[in-house]
């Protein structure tokens, strides 16, 4: 089956693609063992959803093979969110037996398979602790170039960090002016007690200045066009 996604390239703007390219070479200056990489936030509604699926997507513009898994087992709304209207399985029910082929979607995005969440799971930390997950991710290693990871907020529970054992790297989302350093904080040290490296952090919904070198560079862009 394949899942189909109806991305408006023009809907984001020039500033958001522009930002998006800039985070994409920041990780790819990060090292090239850098492959697999972990999307958390404090809280929810700090965009790290839409930001790690958007980078997936920068990164299969230059020809690389992209595994995004949502790995959100408890309150996931990426099949809401993309309007997807067929019946899929997910990785709740791969760690709870389910073959590994019955999980992985094409997609109408060239070079972009991705993972389901699956139905909410009662007990998802104790799922996620299984060693299915990390030889799972041993395996998609070997098929895909980068394995883009959205977990859930990291500040009341635990599931991101026990991912964490599994992955190269960790980016940080914060809304702008919606958590406290102190919170941040709390999320940093949780991914370092597991050994996660911190790559770095997103900051969303910073309100571009007219003075701002991004926003004269959008202005004269958009005038040219």
């Amino acid at each position: 089956m394949e899942i189909f996604f109806d991305i408006d390239e023009t809907e984001k703007g020039f500033l958001y693609e522009e930002s998006m390219r800039m985070l994409r070479t920041n990780l790819q200056f990060s090292g090239s063992n850098l492959r697999v990489i972990l999307f958390t936030s404090s809280i929810q509604d700090e965009g790290k959803s839409e930001t790690s699926f958007q980078l997936a997507i920068s990164f299969t513009k230059l020809d690389k093979k992209v595994l995004y898994i949502d790995a959100d087992m408890r309150k996931s709304v990426f099949t809401t969110k993309h309007k997807i209207s067929e019946e899929v399985q997910g990785l709740s029910q791969f760690l709870n037996g389910l073959n590994t082929e019955d999980i992985i979607y094409k997609t109408n995005i060239k070079n972009l398979n991705v993972v389901f969440a699956g139905p909410y799971a009662p007990n998802p930390a104790e799922l996620l602790y299984d060693i299915k997950l990390d030889e799972f991710i041993k395996r998609q290693r070997l098929n895909y170039d980068y394995i883009i990871i959205d977990a859930p907020p990291l500040a009341n529970i635990v599931d991101a960090a026990i991912i964490g054992r599994c992955v190269d790297g960790a980016v940080i989302v914060v809304k702008s002016a919606t958590v406290s350093q102190r919170v941040v904080k709390k999320v940093k040290d949780q991914l370092e007690k597991v050994n996660c490296k911190i790559i770095g952090v997103v900051l969303n919904g910073v309100e571009m200045k007219k003075d701002s070198y991004h926003y004269k560079y959008y202005d004269y862009y958009s005038n040219k066009k």
